[in-house]
């Protein structure tokens, strides 16, 4: 594969809403050589080309292009637990998660391909209370540090650290600190929204680059949070 990306297939989001229409296995194995060609194949090549590019931002950030149990998430939904039986997701995204990550969980850099919403940043989604709890404990005990991310200016061009949050404050911080939103976050993210359109030209992966360049302050302040070199 090329290390150079030029765009995903117009047939990319055609498929994904067809998929929609269609959800079912019958529908998508009859469509599993254009699954192949308009989602597996693009992504693998995108992947491949943002290892050099993240590799300039952190070296410990994995670019796995495997269709299995590499950086692409897979299509197939796990309904069991679901009302939805759905049985395919009807986006396509990667990880793009830290080394010594083993599940979404981890620190990580992440694009989001759906009709009608793209988006794509870093951060790190729903942790275990335990990841929560040293994140917190480094805010607080180096404020300075914390602000610098906060008054960062690609971090508030991109809108502000984003993360549902409890509605109180966690036991053991006083409830008017100065960071008690953040303190509340259960998730800490940045992303960026953007078109269809781009997703078919060769300036997505570059904006997809100058995204995760301007997360890097908040990525490195998690990342170095849980003891993990950046």
């Amino acid at each position: 594969m090329s290390t150079k990306f030029n765009g995903f297939p117009q047939d990319t989001l055609k498929f994904l809403n067809e998929l929609k229409k269609n959800n079912n296995r019958e529908w998508f194995n009859d469509n599993k050589p254009r699954y192949i060609t308009s989602i597996v194949e693009p992504m693998g090549e995108f992947i491949i080309a943002m290892q050099a590019p993240l590799k300039k931002i952190s070296p410990h950030f994995i670019a796995n292009p495997k269709p299995h149990g590499g950086s692409m998430f897979r299509i197939y939904r796990d309904a069991r637990f679901s009302k939805n039986k759905d049985p395919y997701k009807t986006n396509v995204g990667c990880h793009f998660r830290h080394e010594a990550g083993k599940d979404a969980h981890a620190p990580g850099f992440y694009l989001h391909i759906e009709p009608g919403n793209v988006f794509f940043g870093g951060g790190v989604w729903m942790p275990p209370n335990p990841v929560l709890g040293k994140i917190r404990t480094i805010m607080v005990a180096f404020p300075k540090s914390w602000q610098l991310v906060l008054d960062d200016k690609g971090i508030k061009k991109l809108g502000g650290i984003q993360g549902d949050g409890l509605k109180r404050i966690p036991r053991g911080y006083a409830q008017e600190h100065p960071f008690a939103e953040d303190l509340k976050r259960k998730s800490f993210f940045l992303l960026q929204n953007s078109t269809n359109k781009i997703v078919h030209t060769p300036d997505f992966i570059k904006e997809v680059n100058k995204v995760f360049k301007a997360t890097s302050p908040m990525m490195k302040f998690l990342t170095k949070s849980l003891e993990l070199p950046y």
